[in-house]
C-alpha cells in the first residue's frame, strides 16, 4: 500500500456539463467525493492523502465559478471538521493563505488547531497552491535566514529546502492520481513528485470511487520501484 497519495482532481465541470447541469454542481459533488475518498483511503492503509483543490491559475477562471468555488470552501471547512473529528484525520491546508478571505483563512486555522493531534489520517488540502510559488516562497524563506546569519549559503541541502516548504514534515507521495485522462502536473508539488509513480484515469473526479482508487494502488504495486519500469513476473 502506499503511504502518501496525491490527486489532481480533475473533471468536475465537463462531469457536469455532460449532465446537462452547471460547472458548479459538478464542484459540489467533487467536494463529497473527497471526503468518500478520505475515509476508504483511510480504511485501505493509507496514511497521508493530499488533494489538489484550488490553484494559484484558478482565480484565472471566470468570477462567478471562482466566488462559488470559495463558498464552497466555507461549507467544505464546516463539513471536514465534522468528519476529522469522527474519523482522528489530521488536517493540513498547503498554499498561500494570504489571498484567501478572512473568515476563510480564520476556519483553516481552526480546522488545522482542532485536528492537529489527530492519529488518522493525516490529509492534506492544497488551496490557493501552486509548485513554483511554494518554492519561491521557500526560497525568500532560507534568504531571509541567510541575510539574517541564521544560516550560510553552504549549509543549504536538500533537507533544508524541504524543511522550508508547505509539505515540511510529510513524505513525497508515492503515487500522483490524476482523474479525466489529462496527463500534466499542472504546477502540483514540483518538488515533491519527483519520484512519484503516475495513474492517469479517464474517469473524472465525481464518478471517483473506492474501486477506481484501488486500481490505482494495483497499478502502483505492479511498478518496480527500483527502477521505474513493471514488475517482472
Amino acid at each position: 500500500m502506499p503511504r502518501h497519495v496525491a490527486i489532481i482532481l480533475d473533471g468536475n465541470g465537463r462531469w457536469a456539463k455532460a449532465k446537462g447541469m452547471p460547472r458548479n454542481y459538478g464542484h459540489a459533488q467533487g467536494a463529497r467525493t473527497v471526503e468518500t475518498i478520505c475515509e476508504e483511503a483511510y480504511r485501505m492503509g493509507i496514511q497521508y492523502l493530499t488533494v489538489y483543490a484550488f490553484s494559484t491559475e484558478n482565480w484565472n477562471r471566470p468570477k462567478e465559478e471562482v466566488d462559488a468555488l470559495m463558498k464552497l470552501l466555507r461549507n467544505y471547512m464546516k463539513t471536514c471538521l465534522k468528519t476529522a473529528e469522527k474519523n482522528r484525520m489530521c488536517v493540513r491546508v498547503l498554499g498561500e493563505k494570504s489571498r484567501l478571505d478572512p473568515d476563510i483563512r480564520i476556519r483553516i486555522e481552526e480546522l488545522e488547531q482542532a485536528t492537529r493531534d489527530n492519529d488518522g489520517l493525516h490529509f492534506q488540502i492544497a488551496i490557493n497552491y501552486g509548485g513554483r510559488d511554494e518554492l519561491v516562497r521557500a526560497f525568500r524563506k532560507l534568504a531571509t535566514q541567510v541575510a539574517a546569519g541564521e544560516l550560510t549559503p553552504a549549509a543549504i541541502d536538500q533537507d533544508r529546502i524541504e524543511d522550508a516548504l508547505d509539505t515540511a514534515g510529510i513524505p513525497a507521495p508515492d503515487l500522483l492520481i490524476r482523474t479525466c485522462n489529462e496527463q500534466r502536473i499542472s504546477n502540483f508539488l514540483l518538488w515533491q513528485l519527483a519520484y512519484t509513480e503516475f495513474y492517469v484515469t479517464p474517469v473524472a473526479w465525481p464518478d471517483f470511487t473506492k474501486e477506481e482508487l484501488i486500481k490505482a494502488v494495483e497499478a502502483y504495486n505492479h511498478r518496480d520501484r527500483r527502477y521505474g519500469g513493471l514488475k517482472e513476473e
